[in-house]
């Protein structure tokens, strides 16, 4: 009997450790491995073969791409790559570890592809190798952005203390961006004499009256729209910090979590849009139409306020000529005297990580670590010398970058998707400013025009960047309350969405309020705010 019973314990550690992608002989297998010095290469001393699987957007085949090649020869490292179409990515990703059929390494994955839940679950398994001891000895940038950043550590950490996966990390000048601005159109501002722009509501309602009834674009006829979106997707978060809110979701304030869209600040919002609706302040358009037809207006001249990336995208106007649009200032309101603006957390998470079949989760951790300087990440996003662009004398005797002959400069994006993986989806590194040195030009002797980007980035640190606030930080919800907040999460966002655009156009009667919040508390709304309130408390220890 005792006999049988040790045999059964030996045949369950067994049948675990198989699970756990045969944990002991992955360690054994790792120590055979003769490492170089961290921070340099090779980064192995003899060729070490290892899979990665990652989502390919078509433009080429990774083992193809010079970034990959060049790394090869680098680092001693060589690669066999699975790359399904990104629109299949998840689903063949959820097919590798239901089968355990699991490349070493995960890369270019996201929180859509490998979710939060995933990464808790398959790493309490043993089948994500958890890397927070790895870090400091084999990655020396990472650690360096770690130190920095503390912050950073807090929100790849889970619950469980642990470490699963690596983020790709965002310094540019547009970073602090959640989304593309609100601009404002210059040659209206000039036609109506406008030199300093609103700071307030009322300011700002005052304009758009202007906006609708000066004919700005002076053409005679009463076609202007002083203020466009596509289902205020996209002004929605610039407009609600007049009222002390960044988005319409759960928010942290003064760490104290709200669900924003219950709160008098919301409410003092959707009746500020409803009267610029009512007095077609407000494309009367703004829940039918796609944004091709906002574009359309703006190529049209009839917009006076439009987001988008940059105003150019909508305005059809050449790139330096741009510069003559300014970004929207934030507003104050009756209810709100401090500036808010919604502010990203500069981070995308999930887009690095090594399984348990991996023979050398160091060496790969080596690997990884020179996108995350400022070298590997220039590397990274434009490929090697060479590949998209070669260095040229100018006749000052300067060294330029300039493309390669086969490139067009008009369409160097589609060439550059074919040299690096970093096109399309989120990949590991760390994004820096671009250095006047770093950007490539057309021929030897072109002058780099930096006037437009000089301008974003001057906007940015003038409107944006002082009064940034993120929504809520980036953190792990533990399963159980991940379980918790799942359902109520959908039912509420479809709920708010569709009150949000009845509130707005008038559909529904703002006198109606208290009956939509009634209704919103009735869908559980106050254990939702308590999950995550919890969560954030946990965070803010850390």
């Amino acid at each position: 009997m005792k006999k049988s019973k040790v045999l059964f314990g030996l045949l369950a550690c067994g049948v675990l450790l198989a699970a756990c992608g045969g944990g002991t002989d992955s360690k054994k297998e790792s120590a055979s491995v003769e490492l170089g010095t961290a921070g340099e290469f090779p980064v192995v001393k003899e060729k070490l073969e290892m899979t990665m699987m990652g989502p390919g957007t078509g433009s080429a085949e990774w083992k193809d791409m010079a970034v990959f090649q060049t790394l090869e020869e680098k680092t001693n490292i060589h690669f066999t790559f699975t790359t399904p179409p990104t629109a299949d990515f998840a689903t063949k990703l959820n097919l590798a570890f239901a089968s355990g059929d699991l490349p070493d390494i995960l890369f270019g994955t996201d929180t859509n592809s490998l979710t939060p839940a995933m990464e808790m679950d398959y790493g309490s398994q043993g089948i994500l190798v958890p890397i927070e001891d790895l870090i400091e000895e084999n990655m020396p940038n990472f650690s360096k952005i770690l130190e920095e950043d503390p912050s950073i550590r807090k929100s790849i950490t889970t619950p469980d203390g642990h470490i699963y996966s690596l983020p790709m990390i965002n310094r540019d000048s547009t970073a602090i961006w959640t989304r593309g601005p609100i601009w404002y159109n210059g040659d209206w501002l000039k036609a109506l004499n406008v030199t300093e722009l609103p700071k307030t509501t009322d300011e700002f309602y005052d304009l758009l009256v202007r906006f609708r009834d000066e004919d700005p674009n002076g053409n005679g006829k009463k076609d202007e729209i002083p203020l466009t979106d596509v289902k205020m997707d996209s002004t929605r978060p610039w407009l609600l910090g007049a009222f002390g809110l960044t988005d319409r979701q759960i928010e942290e304030i003064d760490g104290k979590v709200v669900y924003a869209p219950i709160t008098e600040n919301y409410k003092e919002f959707v009746t500020y849009m409803n009267k610029l609706y009512s007095e077609k302040l407000l494309d009367q358009e703004v829940y039918s139409q796609a944004d091709e037809q906002k574009k359309a207006k703006g190529q049209n001249n009839q917009l006076g306020l439009f987001p988008d990336w940059f105003s150019f995208f909508t305005t059809g106007k050449q790139e330096s000529d741009a510069t003559t649009d300014p970004m929207f200032y934030p507003l104050t309101s009756d209810i709100n005297p401090d500036r808010i603006t919604p502010g990203s957390t500069r981070m995308g998470r999930s887009t690095f990580a090594i399984t348990s079949q991996n023979p050398s989760p160091e060496a790969s951790l080596r690997w990884v670590d020179y996108f995350y300087g400022e070298e590997g990440s220039d590397f990274i996003n434009k490929g090697p010398e060479g590949a998209l662009w070669e260095y040229a004398e100018n006749s000052k005797g300067e060294q330029v970058r300039i493309f390669t002959e086969d490139v067009d400069p008009a369409n160097s994006e589609e060439f550059r998707s074919k040299v690096t993986p970093d096109y399309g989806i989120m990949i590991p590194k760390l994004g820096y400013k671009e250095k006047p040195e770093q950007s490539v030009i057309p021929t030897k002797d072109a002058e780099k025009d930096t006037r437009f980007m000089d301008f974003i980035t001057a906007e940015t640190e003038e409107k944006i960047t002082p009064f940034a606030k993120v929504t809520y930080p980036l953190l792990y919800l533990t399963n159980e309350e991940s379980g918790k907040v799942r359902d109520a999460a959908t039912d509420l966002k479809t709920y708010v969405e569709q009150m949000e655009a009845k509130f707005i156009t008038g559909v529904e009667p703002l006198e109606n309020w208290d009956k939509y919040v009634k209704t919103i508390e009735g869908m559980g709304v106050k254990e939702y705010v308590e999950v995550y309130q919890q969560a954030y408390d946990r965070w803010a220890k850390e």
